[in-house]
């Protein structure tokens, strides 16, 4: 499959990094040469310097044979008009646009058409999305959802203090009573595969797939309380903070914003009546005082910075705020960022890099596809989720008997109205469903793909 990427800011060369990995067939445009450079040194691509809203640029690109463009400059128009000019060129080409700024979200949805366009993502809109998400269940740094909501895939922290430190796998339904299966650990930047003899340790980041049933009952064994929030503090008055704003307007949620540009405070307060929006550094920790951060339920670090976002993030670990969610779009996750109390923390850049690669996926094979695609370590671990139908090998057979590749796990079976963590006796059927965790440089694309 041929791939044009248009603009390499963060959201692009992630996906660079993700696609050429996949060995897709990958050109890059953008107007800088040396970030061109940068890409083509790390990756292999090809390169085109220019506007990507051109048709001279795009047929250097050679558009004509592309089966997708993927729009991600920093300019809405641009992406818009980029994709309508490629289309014009080749009618059967598929095309993803980012689209940030609000007042173009109604008309984008409801000219798709005109605009020539398959796919419209919104990073911030996406992040806001899954902050609500983690805001309706306090307790996990992250929430993937499978099977239309019936089972998850959640990220938590071992700490000294937990029931889970120096705890055997085989010994947690002891401590859990519920049946939850531990699909992969994160423990000092390394993802690992675990079996039933591996301990947990101080400062792992475990991923658990179970309904969420099973993992109300898990959290509540582990005396992890999870209140509902009533009162939030957003800190920063950007697009994410806009969209979690008027999401959390509609729950009936107090929401406090804190922004420090008092031209934005103004365009917030006309936009958000239902909003309290306060001129303020939210960096100050004399200023969060005077604004009840104590009180609060919930704190949202969603500056510009990163560096700011952490240590605001850090005031309210202090301050023993029940959650705090952090907000990095620059510096890259790492075992410092995972050693730091930030709570849970949220990449707008990687969410919606996922939608675009489950949608490239999805063109790459329609037939038997993945319905659900997630990365749930750093872009080292996947959960799949799959239908299996009349193509899928091995149905019927108990999975202890079945030869898997390396790194593949079957975490989940979903048979009619029954989801079932899985033993060695499970097996699955035609019309079931099936998620797959799946570590190091195994790309799955079809529900074959994951046997040896």
């Amino acid at each position: 499959m041929k791939i044009i990427i248009a603009g390499i800011g963060k959201v692009g060369a992630l996906l660079v990094k993700q696609l050429s990995a996949a060995e897709y067939d990958i050109t890059i445009i953008d107007l800088k040469q040396n970030i061109l450079e940068d890409m083509v040194g790390r990756y292999d691509v090809m390169a085109v310097q220019g506007n990507c809203a051109s048709m001279n640029v795009l047929l250097q690109a050679e558009v004509e044979k592309a089966d997708l463009l993927i729009a991600m400059t920093e300019r809405d128009e641009v992406n818009l008009l980029s994709c309508m000019t490629a289309h014009g060129v080749n009618p059967k080409l598929n095309t993803i646009a980012k689209i940030r700024n609000p007042e173009y979200s109604d008309q984008v949805y409801k000219m798709r058409d005109t605009f020539a366009l398959s796919l419209v993502v919104n990073p911030d809109r996406q992040a806001a999305r899954e902050v609500e998400r983690l805001l309706k269940f306090p307790g996990f740094l992250k929430r993937d959802t499978f099977a239309k909501g019936r089972v998850e895939v959640v990220e938590l922290r071992v700490d000294k203090d937990s029931k889970l430190n120096n705890l055997a796998l085989n010994d947690m339904y002891k401590i859990i009573k519920g049946k939850v299966l531990v699909s992969a650990v994160a423990r000092k930047g390394e993802a690992i595969t675990p079996d039933g003899n591996f301990v947990l340790k101080n400062g792992d980041h475990i991923f658990v797939t179970a309904t969420m049933r099973e993992l109300t009952i898990m959290l509540r064994n582990l005396g992890i309380i999870a209140h509902k929030a009533k009162r939030i503090i957003i800190c920063g008055g950007g697009r994410m903070s806009f969209y979690l704003a008027q999401q959390l307007e509609r729950s009936g949620i107090t929401v406090q914003i804190i922004e420090h540009n008092y031209d934005r405070c103004v365009e917030l307060a006309n936009l958000l009546p239902g909003s309290c929006i306060v001129h303020g550094d939210a960096s100050s920790t004399t200023f969060l005082e005077s604004e009840g951060i104590e009180d609060c339920d919930a704190l949202i670090t969603a500056t510009g910075l990163d560096e700011m976002n952490m240590v605001i993030a850090l005031y309210g670990n202090n301050y023993k705020i029940p959650q705090v969610i952090t907000k990095i779009s620059h510096i890259e996750r790492s075992e410092i960022t995972d050693t730091l109390q930030l709570g849970s923390i949220i990449t707008p850049k990687e969410l919606c890099c996922n939608s675009i690669v489950r949608y490239v996926r999805a063109m790459n094979n329609q037939t038997g596809a993945a319905e659900s695609v997630h990365s749930i370590i750093e872009n080292e671990v996947e959960a799949i989720e799959f239908r299996v139908d009349e193509k899928t090998l091995h149905c019927g057979e108990p999975l202890r008997y079945i030869k898997f590749k390396p790194n593949i796990l079957v975490s989940c079976i979903i048979h009619g109205m029954d989801t079932k963590i899985p033993d060695g006796n499970s097996s699955f059927q035609v019309g079931d469903t099936v998620i797959i965790v799946s570590s190091g440089k195994n790309v799955i694309y079809q529900l074959n793909d994951i046997f040896a």
